[in-house]
C-alpha cells in the first residue's frame, strides 16, 4: 500500500511537470506545428516510461538494457522542467531588454535552438557522469591520533536494477587497488529484495583490506527487511556495526569505529540509533562515527572525532542539491561541525533512479586520517 501511494504521488508529480514542459516551453517555441507535435509525443512516450518504470522498478527478470531505458525518464522530465524555468527567464529578460523586434526575434530564435540542445547536452552529460565513478582524497587531522589509517568509504551503491553483479565485480576491483586499512560501507547498499541482491552482494567477498570491511544500514534498507540483509551481508566476512564499536589498529595506536542504526528506525520502533549503546565501553581513544544520514550529527551528545556519512547523494542531479539541503545539514565533503567533531559526506557511490548524475559525480573516498 505504501508503495501504490507512492508510486501514485510520483507519477502524478511526473505528468505535472510535463505539462508545464509542454506548455510552458514547448508551445513557446519558434518551431514548425510538427515539431512542437514530435516534442510533444516525445514528452508522453517519456511519461510512459516513468510508469513503466514504477512498475518493474524491482523486478530482476527486466534485461538492463530496457531497465536503462526505463530509468531515464525520470531524469530527462526533471533536467527539462529545470530548463524551462531558466528558459523562461532568459525569454522574459530578452522581451524586456530588447525593445527593436527584429533583433528581439533575432535573439528569441537563437535561444530556442540553443535551449533545446543545451537540454541534449546536460542530459547526455548527465548519463555519462553515472556511469564514472570518481575517487575523492581527503585527510581528516584527528587529536590524539598516535597513526595514520587509509579508511576507504563506499555509500549509497543501491543493488538493485542497473548496480547489479557485474557493476560490483568492478567495484571491488578499484577499492582493492587502493589497499585500505579498513573499508566502511554507510548505508543503502542493497535497494531490492534479498533473493535477488544476492548475487552482487556476494561479489562483495572479495573486499580486502587489512583490518575488514564494516557496513551499517540506511533507510533503505528497511524497505527490504533489514533483518534479513543483516544476516547475510554477516555471512560475507563483512561486520554489521549495529549500535556497537570495534577497536582498529594496533594496541594503544589505534582508534574506535562505531556504528548505529539508520534514524529511520525511529520511525517504525525498530532498529533504532542508540549513540549511548554504540560508544559504551570505548576508551580515551579517537571516534570514528559511522551514521547514514548527515542530520544524525544533530543527535551528538559525546565525543566524537569524525562522522561519516552518505544518503545525500549529493544531491546527485543539479540543483536538487538545493532541496536536499532543506533537510539535511551538509550535502558533500568534509566539514568542521564543532570543536570536536568533523564530518564527511559521501556523494555515492551509485545511484538512486534515473543513471544520471550532474554536479555530483558517484564516489569511492580515500579517508586518510592522520594525527593534528
Amino acid at each position: 500500500m505504501r508503495f501504490i501511494i507512492f508510486a501514485t504521488m510520483f507519477i502524478s508529480v511526473m505528468a505535472l511537470l510535463s505539462f508545464l514542459i509542454s506548455r510552458r516551453f514547448i508551445a513557446k517555441l519558434h518551431f514548425s506545428k510538427k515539431t512542437k507535435n514530435y516534442l510533444n509525443i516525445f514528452l508522453i512516450i517519456n511519461l510512459l516510461g516513468i510508469i513503466a518504470y514504477m512498475l518493474v522498478r524491482y523486478n530482476p527478470s527486466v534485461p538492463n538494457w530496457a531497465y536503462f531505458l526505463l530509468s531515464i525518464p525520470i531524469g530527462i522530465i526533471f533536467l527539462l522542467f529545470i530548463a524551462t524555468i531558466f528558459y523562461e527567464i532568459f525569454a522574459l529578460l530578452i522581451n524586456k531588454s530588447i525593445k527593436d523586434e527584429k533583433r528581439r526575434d533575432f535573439f528569441k530564435k537563437s535561444l530556442d535552438v540553443g535551449a533545446v540542445a543545451l537540454a541534449g547536452g546536460i542530459n547526455a552529460k548527465a548519463m555519462y557522469n553515472a556511469k564514472h565513478i570518481e575517487l575523492e582524497k581527503v585527510e581528516v587531522k584527528i587529536k590524539n591520533l598516535k597513526q595514520k589509517y587509509k579508511i576507504v568509504q563506499l555509500s549509497d551503491i543501491h543493488i538493485g536494477g542497473l548496480v547489479d553483479k557485474k557493476f560490483i565485480h568492478n567495484l571491488v576491483l578499484k577499492v582493492n587497488s587502493l589497499n585500505a586499512d579498513i573499508i566502511v560501507i554507510t548505508g543503502d547498499l542493497v535497494d531490492t529484495k534479498m533473493k535477488y541482491a544476492k548475487a552482487a552482494l556476494d561479489e562483495l567477498k572479495n573486499l580486502n583490506s587489512k583490518y575488514g570491511t564494516y557496513f551499517i544500514v540506511g533507510n533503505h534498507e528497511y524497505f527490504h527487511d533489514v533483518a534479513a540483509i543483516i544476516k547475510y551481508v554477516n555471512s560475507l566476512g563483512i561486520k554489521t556495526l549495529e549500535n556497537e564499536n570495534v577497536y582498529i589498529g594496533e594496541e594503544d595506536k589505534g582508534f574506535y569505529l562505531a556504528g548505529v542504526y539508520d534514524i529511520f528506525g525511529n520511525n517504525i520502533n525498530a532498529y533504532m540509533p542508540d549513540l549511548k549503546k554504540a560508544l559504551q565501553g570505548t576508551k580515551d581513544f579517537p571516534k570514528v562515527l559511522l551514521a547514514h544520514q548527515p542530520k544524525y550529527i544533530k543527535e551528538i551528545d559525546q565525543k566524537v572525532d569524525l562522522i561519516l556519512s552518505g544518503h545525500t547523494h549529493g544531491g546527485q542531479i543539479a540543483p536538487f542539491n538545493l532541496l536536499v539541503r532543506l533537510q539535511q545539514p551538509y550535502i558533500k565533503g568534509l566539514h568542521k561541525h564543532n570543536e570536536n567533531t568533523q564530518i564527511y559526506v559521501n556523494k555515492g557511490t551509485g545511484f538512486w533512479g534515473p543513471p544520471m548524475r550532474l554536479g555530483a559525480s558517484s564516489e569511492i573516498s580515500e579517508i586518510t586520517i592522520i594525527p593534528a
